[in-house]
Formats: structure tokens, sequence, C-alpha cells
């Protein structure tokens, strides 16, 4: 059963992260996401067999199997055409942070209400549920914040750092933009363990508590 919450928030999550791509696409002028029905909280219009389903489903069972492990995934990008931007300087920018500051403002949202239980020093047992459920919110959304923001291809932060990169780094920007999805597998298997201290700093910061 606490596979399936974590799954449902983590699918809700990955959505707003993209919704929040396509509405500042949108106050910058470009109407592609809207146009094509994806500011929309309506799963099927976000779902990506792949990244959706198949992945965070195999974590999932790998991680109830082990008793341990990650899980990740993400929703269908939404389409987004820079060159509709009134910002063509930081635009690209702006619509690629938007993302992951829609996971730190749901975590700070949650964690908040998490500080606020915790400090009235409530013990019955639809408190300590809640203190749970919303810690998993916290968690999940802090981790996709901090994820995203790793600058490799196709990640939002490849396309934040890739917008303030002079233009002689451009053949450096077309090799990451190449090899990117390897380059993430990579950190993905080796280096990933590298964030999960940040995660736990931040999940204390807002919370007031320890992730247990």
């Amino acid at each position: 059963m606490e596979i399936i919450f974590i799954l449902i928030v983590l699918l809700f999550s990955v959505i707003i992260h993209e919704i929040a791509h396509g509405s500042v696409a949108l106050y910058l002028g470009d109407q592609t996401a809207k146009n094509e029905g994806r500011l929309t909280l309506n799963p099927l219009k976000h779902l990506d067999p792949i990244g959706s389903v198949i992945v965070p489903l195999f974590l999932a069972l790998m991680a109830n199997l082990t008793g341990g492990g990650i899980i990740l995934g993400w929703a269908k990008p939404v389409p987004v055409n820079p060159y509709n931007f009134r910002d063509q300087k930081y635009g690209q920018a702006k619509v690629a942070l938007a993302g992951p500051a829609a996971n730190f403002l749901i975590a700070l949202i949650f964690g908040t209400i998490i500080r606020f239980i915790s400090e009235q020093n409530q013990t019955n047992l639809f408190y300590q549920n809640s203190i749970t459920i919303f810690g998993f919110i916290v968690w999940i959304n802090l981790l996709l914040g901090i994820f995203n923001l790793i600058p490799i291809p196709p990640l939002d932060g490849s396309h934040i750092l890739f917008t303030f990169l002079p233009y002689s780094f451009q053949k450096t920007r077309f090799f990451f933009a190449q090899y990117g999805l390897l380059f993430l597998l990579i950190f993905i298997f080796f280096l990933f363990p590298l964030i999960i201290p940040i995660i736990r700093f931040l999940f204390k910061l807002i919370t007031g508590i320890s992730f247990v």
C-alpha cells in the first residue's frame, strides 16, 4: 500500500513539474503547451509509458524486494517553442527552472505543515500518519527538484547551464546533448547517493524532523 501511495505522489509531482514548465512558457508568450491541452492535472495528458509507468513500477518492485533503493519517474515533457518567448536571452532558463521550483514549493508547503504538527506535540495516530504521508510528499519533491537541477541533458539543470555558457562553448553543449543519456545513466547508477545527504539536510531544515 505504501508503494502505491509513493507512486501516486510521484506521478502528480512530475505532472505539476511539467505544468510549471508550460505555465511559465505561456507567461513568456509561448502557447504551445496550452494549445495542446497540457496545462492540466489530468494524468492521461501527461503519462509517458516508460517514465510514468514502466520505470517507476520496476524501481518500486526492486525497492520492495531489496528493502531499499530509489524510485524515480518522469512525465511526458510539455512542448515548448523557445522562439515564441518574449525573453530570448533567459527564457529557456526560466522555463527550465520552473519545474524544480514547483517541486520545492510543494516540499515547502507540506514541510511547513509537518513542522506545525510536530511542534504541537501531537501524538495520536491521525497526526502521526499525517506526518508520515506529508513526509513522503516532501521527500519525493525534494528529490525531483534537486535531481532535475543536475546539469546533465536532458535534465532541467542542463538548460539552465547552457543558457549562461558563452557561445564558444557550443561544441561542448552539443557533445553533452549527444551523450547526455549515457552521462545521466552513469550518474544514476554510480553518483546518485551523493545527493541523498543534501535531501536529508533540506528535509530537516524545512520540517524540523529527520526523515525515517
